[in-house]
């Protein structure tokens, strides 16, 4: 950390990277959800996959008042903000449990998802941010690995504590209707204690950043040109514009392969459920996180960053290729390599994208975070794909297609190009 950051960011840094575990915790309740609801629900893949759409669409619909209230009122306060949003959203799952509707849960899912949005939109340009530019990307890495962690954690919490009552397809075609539906209420109930302890946790931790002094960030140039007029504005860096499609397809790209998993593996590997999430945690969490880990070292010691990126995506293209037509153990290790292969992808392409935007990178920050509706748009095409073909291997098509739109970053969308009013620096002061 010491090569990463000052000492005197260095609360700071640790303040926001504890964000990077929670949003991270959250999202990868996901998949157990997809599970969960898919069942209590009665649910075909495409509509379970309405659990990520609720998600991301966030995203896109939030980034820009994010954007705003960053610009006018500061990281901090986004922060804050976002953190209550966060909360709220958990506590809903309360009242969706107790009334078993789906779009009930949807709802309370997209407004997790507007408070992430204003947390993504902050804590990404801020730890980018603190300290010395060109150890940006390593610095972002460093703070996404602890969302690698929460990736493993979450999933072998959540099947323990929201599938506790797993009943089967031929134990529910067994029952009447009146027990069946008493069964299901049962199910879908079991959500409630985890997202109550989420929520106030994450109240616990607005709290504190209310009360915690932190650096604010604000951009100025050595000149009087170079200001952000507007967001359009800012798509006058091409390397903005490729990093905006580039996360697009990545974001779809990590929901496919982790929100599906406990879909893909008992059809793939013939495992149990719990076997599955067992996986998801142990395996594709684990990898994600040590991905993170590792990528951020090779980044400060041997390779450059959109070189990495582009050596991962090329891997992960032939492992989704081996996940579409491998069978057994064999495929569920594809896929867990591709979760340690793609771990360094979102803050590497979000640090190249808003590298040098001087004034314009709240604005191209969330223009980034808005491509994040990738992950609401794409799993439903994973989703159609796997219940037209009655095969969920071949819906893996969807995600090698994306590693090869990134490959294309990696090799050329990532290049600064040089403009004459382009501001030159920024500045950090103490928010009083």
């Amino acid at each position: 950390m010491a090569a990463l950051t000052s000492k005197k960011y260095r609360f700071a840094f640790i303040m926001v990277t504890s964000l990077f575990f929670f949003w991270g915790f959250v999202h990868n309740l996901d998949p157990v959800l997809i599970k969960h609801l898919k069942k209590a629900f009665t649910l075909n893949t495409l509509q379970s996959s309405l659990v990520d759409s609720a998600v991301f669409i966030a995203y896109f619909l939030m980034a820009l008042p994010a954007g705003y209230v960053m610009k006018k009122f500061g990281y901090k306060a986004g922060v804050i903000l976002g953190l209550v949003l966060f909360a709220i959203g958990s506590f809903l799952f309360i009242p969706a449990a107790n009334t078993q509707q789906y779009a009930f849960f949807l709802g309370a899912l997209f407004v997790i998802a507007s408070g992430l949005t204003f947390l993504e939109t902050a804590a990404n340009p801020y730890a980018d941010l603190l300290g010395d530019p060109e150890t940006s990307t390593q610095r972002l890495n460093l703070s996404q690995s602890f969302n690698g962690l929460a990736a493993t954690m979450a999933p072998i919490i959540g099947v323990n504590l929201i599938l506790t009552k797993d009943y089967s397809e031929v134990e529910l075609a067994g029952m009447t209707e009146e027990a069946r539906k008493l069964a299901l209420a049962a199910e879908a109930s079991t959500v409630k204690m985890p997202y109550l302890i989420l929520g106030l946790c994450i109240l616990l931790v607005a709290v504190i950043f209310w009360f915690t002094h932190l650096p604010e960030v604000k951009q100025s140039e050595e000149s009087g040109k170079g200001k952000s007029k507007s967001i359009l504005h800012a798509f006058r860096h091409t390397h903005l514009t490729w990093a905006v499609v580039a996360q697009f397809f990545y974001v779809g790209a990590q929901v496919c392969v982790f929100s599906f998993f406990l879909l893909y593996a008992p059809k793939a590997a013939g495992v149990s459920d719990k076997v599955a999430g067992n996986y998801l945690g142990w395996g594709c969490g684990l990898a994600f996180m040590i991905g993170r880990f590792v990528g951020t070292y090779l980044m400060v010691e041997k390779i450059k960053p959109a070189r990495l990126l582009s050596i991962y995506a090329m891997i992960n293209i032939g492992l989704c290729a081996v996940a579409m037509f491998a069978s057994g153990i064999p495929a569920l290790i594809a896929v867990i390599g591709i979760a340690f292969f793609m771990s360094i992808m979102f803050p590497t392409i979000f640090s190249l994208g808003i590298k040098d935007l001087g004034t314009d990178t709240e604005y191209g920050s969330s223009l980034i975070i808005m491509s994040i509706v990738g992950g609401a748009i794409l799993p439903p095409v994973f989703g159609w794909i796997a219940d037209s073909t009655g095969n969920i291997q071949l819906a893996y098509i969807v995600p090698l297609l994306c590693f090869a739109v990134i490959l294309l970053f990696g090799l050329k969308g990532y290049k600064v190009k040089n403009l004459t009013d382009a501001p030159k620096k920024s500045t950090i002061n103490i928010i009083r």
